[in-house]
């Protein structure tokens, strides 16, 4: 005679729901790992564009590095007039004429002034470029920044050529638009749809009010 199968059933059942459940939070996890990666490469290869214009800029002014300048004023060493007469006198008799102590002096000052000069030149250029980098927003806020003023739901492809339009100088791909896209949805920063085959993303409910509030306080802040 066969045993009941139905506790076995919803034990199996449970176990289900279970891996089930601990899947979608593991893809979960994924896409939000994915997504700091990507934006941590991003990060990385602005830095390293930034490091290769710079040492292109450093090459340009003929600064390879900054050697210790030694001091303009050297002291002058005595010789024994006896040795610097007799080592300074000519075949014929003729004592040579000395040369004046001070022009090396002179050339070493220049010398040192020029590169202090171009040494700061060089300084005020990278210091230039690393406060224009940290006023750069990063591609996460450009994301939300888009899905906030945009009234109808967005592909990735066409979110990433809105913001390579816009921003012509940085490498936005799709890809990694669509991995970040990702990332925001798994910390309700944004909101999935699909139509067909096709994935679409919106800002949260709250993101416009957010949005305006910003705009609002730019204003303000500009009429102050």
């Amino acid at each position: 005679m066969s045993e009941p199968t139905t506790p076995a059933t919803e034990l199996a059942s449970q176990y289900i729901a279970r891996v089930t459940g601990d899947l979608e939070a593991n893809v979960k996890e994924q896409e939000r790992i994915s997504a700091e990666i990507a934006s941590l490469q991003e990060q990385l290869a602005t830095l390293q564009r930034d490091h290769t214009v710079l040492v292109n800029m450093q090459q340009a002014l003929g600064v390879t590095r900054v050697p210790a300048e030694p001091s303009a004023e050297l002291p002058s060493v005595a010789v024994p007039a006896p040795r610097r007469k007799k080592a300074d006198a000519a075949p014929d008799g003729k004592q040579k004429a000395r040369k004046s102590p001070s022009a090396p002096r002179k050339r070493a000052a220049k010398k040192s002034a020029a590169k202090t000069a171009s040494t700061a030149k060089t300084a005020s250029t990278a210091k230039t470029a690393k406060t224009a980098k940290a006023t750069q927003p990063t591609l996460v806020e450009l994301i939300r920044r888009h899905l906030a003023e945009q009234k109808e739901p967005r592909s990735a492809a066409e979110i990433s050529a809105a913001l390579g339009q816009a921003h012509p100088g940085r490498d936005i791909t799709a890809k990694v638009v669509r991995v970040t896209l990702e990332g925001l949805v798994a910390k309700s920063q944004a909101e999935r749809s699909k139509q067909g085959r096709s994935v679409f993303y919106t800002a949260p409910a709250s993101e416009p009010a957010v949005a305006s509030e910003e705009a609002g306080a730019q204003a303000e802040g500009a009429e102050g």
